[in-house]
C-alpha cells in the first residue's frame, strides 16, 4: 500500500509514490543500459589504482582528475523476518561485516510502501540496495513478503550501474525464495571489477563524451533541475550551509530514494577551483537510522537523509534539520542564514534564467517529456553543468576575492568587496565571518565605517 501523507513531496515528481519511483527508475535504467552495453572486461583490484581516473569538470575550462577504487566487494539480500524483524538471509562473501546493513538496505517504514531504492554508507563503503513489497496469502508471512537485494562498493559512482540488476533480482526473490544462482554468478563476475570506458580514455558519464562532474554517473538526467525545482529560492539557505561544512539532514517518510538524490546534489552545492583553499569534498552519508547515531555524533560535517522522525530530537547530531522543503536550525549564529535576502533572490533568478536557457534549446516535444520518458544522450538537457558550473563560479568568486583582500597591506573587506562576492553587505555578515574563520583567511570586515577583527 502507497504512502499516503501529506508531508510527501518528491524530488522527481509531485504525483503518487509509485509514479514518483517508476519515473526515476525508468531513467536510471537508461544510464545502466548503455553503461553495461559499453562494458569492455574486467579488470582486478591491483589495477584499479592505476587505471580508474574519473575526469571531472566544474567549468568548461577547468578539469581535474579524481582517481579512486570503485568496486564491488559484497552482495547480500535482506528479508523481513515477522518474529525477528530484519535480516540478511544470505551475502556473497559469506565472511562480510554486514553488521547493521540489514537495517540500511530496508528503510525505517519501508511497509508503507510497494518499491524503494537505498543508497548509504557502511563504515568507509558505499551501498545501493533495492527493495520491494509482495503481497502474499500467507498467515506466517502476515500477508506480505518483504526483500532488499543489495551491493557494497568502495565508492558510489558507479552504483547505478547495477540498479536494473538488483530491481529485477529483488523481484526473483520474492517470487522464489532461496534461489540465488543468480546472484552468485554476478558475485563471480564482477567481485573486484569495474566497468570501463573504450582502451585509452577515461571513465566518463555514460550519457555523454564530454567529462563531466562525477555526479553525472550516477543520477538520472534531470536530477539537478528537479532538485532545484523543489527547493526554489532556499537552495542558497542550503548553499550557505554547505560552503560553511555544516552537518545537514534531510528528514522524509518513505521511498527515501529520491531524497538520496537531494542529499546528493547539495553535495556539489559546495564546490569550487581555488587551489589555495582545499577542497575537502562533501561526502554523503545518503541514508541514515539510529544505528548510526554513535557514528554522527563524531562527524565535523555530513550530509544525510532519514525517515526517522526520532532524529528532529537528537538536535546535538544536526546543524541543520530539513523536513521535506522546510529548512530549519538550532543554533543562533546560523538562525539569520535562514532570511532570505535581496542578493540571495538575484542569485537565485540568475541561476534559473541559467537553466532555462539551455531548455529553451530543446525541441518543444523533448523538454515537456524530458522526465517522462527515456530519452537520447544528445536530448538530455545538460541541466548539472549549470547547476555545477553556477556553483562553482560563484564560490570561486567568493574565495577568490577574500584571498585577495587578505594579501593586501590593510586586509579590508569593504561593502564593496561584499556585493562584488554577490553577497548582502548586511545580512551576509555572519556568513563571511563564519566562512573565513573556517579556512584562516585572514581578513577584516568593514560595515559602514566600524571595523571587526575576522
Amino acid at each position: 500500500m502507497a504512502n499516503d501523507t501529506s508531508e510527501k513531496t518528491p524530488l522527481l515528481d509531485n504525483e503518487d509514490d509509485s509514479s514518483e519511483y517508476r519515473r526515476s527508475r525508468e531513467q536510471v535504467k537508461s544510464l545502466y543500459l548503455k553503461a553495461s552495453s559499453q562494458r569492455p572486461g574486467i579488470i582486478g583490484p591491483e589495477d584499479l589504482y592505476c587505471r580508474n581516473t574519473i575526469n571531472i569538470s566544474a567549468s568548461n575550462s577547468n578539469f581535474q582528475d579524481i582517481k579512486e577504487a570503485d568496486y564491488i566487494v559484497a552482495i547480500f539480500v535482506v528479508a523481513f523476518d515477522t518474529r525477528t524483524g530484519n535480516i540478511i538471509e544470505w551475502c556473497k562473501p559469506e565472511d562480510s561485516d554486514l553488521e547493521g546493513v540489514e537495517f540500511k538496505a530496508m528503510a525505517s517504514g519501508s511497509h508503507t510502501i510497494l518499491k524503494d531504492f537505498i543508497y548509504f554508507k557502511k563504515d568507509n563503503l558505499y551501498g545501493l540496495s533495492c527493495f520491494e513489497n509482495m503481497p502474499v496469502e500467507s498467515e506466517l508471512e502476515r500477508g506480505a513478503r518483504m526483500k532488499s537485494v543489495g551491493i557494497l562498493a568502495t565508492s558510489y559512482t558507479s552504483l547505478y550501474r547495477h540498479m536494473q540488476f538488483l530491481e529485477n533480482q529483488v523481484r526473483h526473490q520474492l517470487e522464489t525464495p532461496g534461489r540465488y544462482d543468480q546472484l552468485k554468478a554476478f558475485w563471480e563476475d564482477r567481485k573486484g571489477s569495474l566497468p570501463m570506458s573504450h582502451p585509452g580514455r577515461s571513465l566518463v558519464s555514460p550519457m555523454t563524451e564530454i567529462p563531466r562532474a562525477d555526479m553525472r554517473i550516477t543520477h538520472p538526467a534531470g536530477c539537478f533541475s528537479q532538485f532545484l525545482k523543489f527547493f526554489g529560492e532556499q537552495i542558497f539557505v542550503l548553499w550557505k550551509y554547505a560552503l560553511l561544512r555544516r552537518r545537514i539532514l534531510f528528514f522524509s517518510p518513505p521511498p527515501i530514494g529520491v531524497v538520496c538524490y537531494r542529499v546528493y546534489c547539495a553535495c556539489c552545492l559546495a564546490r569550487h577551483t581555488i587551489p589555495e583553499i582545499p577542497e575537502k569534498p562533501l561526502k554523503p552519508h545518503f541514508y541514515v537510522n539510529i544505528a548510526d547515531i554513535d557514528r554522527l555524533e563524531t562527524e565535523v560535517s555530513y550530509l544525510a537523509c532519514t525517515t526517522e522522525k526520532i532524529f528532529q530530537e537528537k538536535s546535538h547530531l544536526y546543524d541543520v534539520y530539513v523536513d521535506n522543503q522546510n529548512v530549519e536550525t538550532h543554533i543562533p549564529s546560523l538562525q539569520d542564514m535562514l532570511r532570505l535576502n535581496d542578493s540571495d533572490r538575484d542569485k537565485y533568478s540568475k541561476l534559473l534564467n541559467q537553466s532555462e536557457e539551455v531548455y529553451a534549446t530543446l525541441p518543444r516535444t523533448v523538454s515537456e517529456e524530458l522526465y517522462s520518458r527515456d530519452i537520447e544522450d544528445d536530448e538530455v538537457a545538460d541541466d548539472e553543468q549549470v547547476f555545477i558550473t553556477f556553483f562553482t563560479e560563484q564560490n570561486n568568486r567568493i574565495f577568490q576575492t577574500l584571498l585577495d583582500v587578505a594579501s593586501t597591506s590593510d586586509r579590508t573587506l569593504t561593502m564593496d568587496h561584499m556585493r562584488s562576492m554577490g553577497l548582502d553587505p548586511i545580512r551576509d555578515r555572519q556568513f563571511v565571518m563564519d566562512l573565513v574563520e573556517l579556512h584562516g583567511i585572514d581578513v577584516m570586515l568593514v560595515i559602514d565605517n566600524p571595523c571587526c577583527g575576522v
